[in-house]
């Protein structure tokens, strides 16, 4: 059976997903392929704000309001590095960058940090510390199991909404209310 590619993809975590890293998270899918998956969680903060990862980088913060703005817990696959999400510049280009679709890419230098820093960097942007993986077959797995839901990804939901609504409404472009839903699996 032919892989179907979850690239640019939500994962939305089902209510009787307990795991504690994933539990009531959403994720944005960089890339799937035959391979396995790579994403970002895009609503769990890590208790880091900018102004502390710019200072921890010894970089001159200029983002006045904007250094208040969270880091997100990206997930537990290196979480010593940092990765951001930012609708793409043409005009920008960074050392490290990986478009996921013709609006979003993914990057992981630390030019895009010192720009950002200095009030240089992409209008539109989140920072992760860590990311989410699956090996080959594993997600696919996990979905069949009904640990996750997947929608394409909507980008006001992953760059505009308070980070705490992000989960209910990417679930609710499915049509679906996760507050109606069971706490444990089934299957049909």
């Amino acid at each position: 059976m032919p892989l179907t590619s979850l690239r640019d993809h939500f994962l939305i975590s089902m209510p009787h997903l307990l795991d504690e890293t994933f539990a009531q998270t959403v994720v944005y899918l960089c890339d799937h392929n035959e391979y396995g998956a790579m994403g970002i969680v895009v609503n769990r903060p890590s208790g880091i704000r900018m102004c502390d990862l710019l200072n921890h980088l010894e970089l001159d913060n200029h983002t006045g309001l904007m250094s208040e703005r969270p880091v997100f817990n990206g997930g537990p696959v290196r979480d010593d590095r940092g990765f951001v999400l930012h609708r793409r510049q043409p005009e920008q280009q960074w050392l490290s960058s990986h478009g996921i679709n013709d609006d979003i890419c993914l990057t992981t230098s630390l030019d895009i940090l010192e720009a950002i820093a200095r009030n240089e960097g992409p209008d539109t942007f989140l920072v992760a510390l860590g990311y989410a993986s699956w090996g080959p077959e594993q997600l696919e797995q996990e979905l069949c199991d009904n640990l996750w839901l997947s929608c394409p990804a909507n980008s006001d939901i992953l760059f505009n909404l308070p980070l705490e609504d992000r989960l209910h409404a990417a679930a609710a472009t499915l049509g679906i209310n996760l507050n109606l839903m069971p706490a444990h699996a089934g299957h049909a």
